[in-house]
């Protein structure tokens, strides 16, 4: 683990033989029960405000897409999301991945509505891709039931140590790919994956709401996707401890 995290009071949560074997052959690892109800509740209220107070802009820090429910820069979007980027278990499952320092990439949300959500497999990951050596991890955090009909994640196990990048690799990245599984969890749960996985999100068919927070990390000497020195505002600046000033690299 991070010695800096220690020293500035982070205790990790030591990951089970199997997470652990999880993450490194297949490349993900489900979480269960990290949410508890209380907490979840919050959440889940927290996501509506926030895209009601922002309505057409909602997501636009990163991205804004067609049919999909997108939140972005939550670090700034209220005091019940702080817990979220330095969960023990999150951050121990990071470390197994990266195996060096890291900081948050960001922490966004996103809901397939009805008919839309289908993504093409794809990697967060975009630079070299070397076995052993990663630079991405991603956490899914289910708000509510992931199930196979309401848009849940799929991935490819152990793609993370194919050599080849998808888009040269597949030909159509909106069909099924083979052995692809669903990351189908009871919400509450958290799924992380590595970022050189092959994955997407898949469409959601049900209609049933499918609310989750991406919480991603990226090591140390890497570029964030949402700079949070730059979007840091005051109200957030005051309530952070100095070890969410670390995680967050402001």
């Amino acid at each position: 683990m991070d010695e800096r995290l220690i020293d500035l009071g982070f205790a990790p949560e030591e990951l089970s033989p199997s997470q652990r074997t999880q993450l490194d052959e297949s490349g993900f690892a489900i979480f269960e029960s990290v949410i508890d109800p209380a907490w979840r509740e919050k959440l889940q209220q927290a996501f509506e405000q926030v895209f009601e107070r922002e309505g057409e802009q909602a997501g636009k820090e990163v991205s804004q897409v067609e049919g999909v429910r997108r939140l972005a820069d939550l670090v700034n979007k209220g005091e019940v999301f702080d817990q979220v980027y330095l969960q023990p278990a999150l951050l121990a499952a990071v470390w197994q991945v990266l195996q060096r320092p890291f900081k948050l990439h960001s922490l966004n949300a996103h809901e397939p509505l009805l008919g839309h959500g289908q993504q093409v497999l794809h990697a967060d990951w975009g630079g070299a891709r070397e076995t052993g050596t990663y630079h991405v991890v991603n956490s899914m955090w289910m708000l509510d039931d992931m199930t196979a009909d309401n848009g849940a994640t799929r991935v490819v196990p152990g793609s993370h140590r194919f050599p080849g990048v998808v888009g040269e690799e597949v030909e159509d990245r909106m069909t099924a790919y083979p052995g692809e599984v669903y990351l189908t969890a009871s919400a509450g749960s958290v799924g992380v994956f590595n970022g050189s996985a092959w994955h997407s999100c898949t469409q959601n068919s049900s209609g049933q709401q499918r609310r989750v927070l991406h919480c991603a990390f990226i090591a140390r000497e890497h570029k964030q996707q949402t700079d949070q020195r730059e979007y840091l505002n005051p109200e957030t600046d005051r309530r952070l401890t100095p070890l969410a000033r670390y995680v967050l690299d402001v």
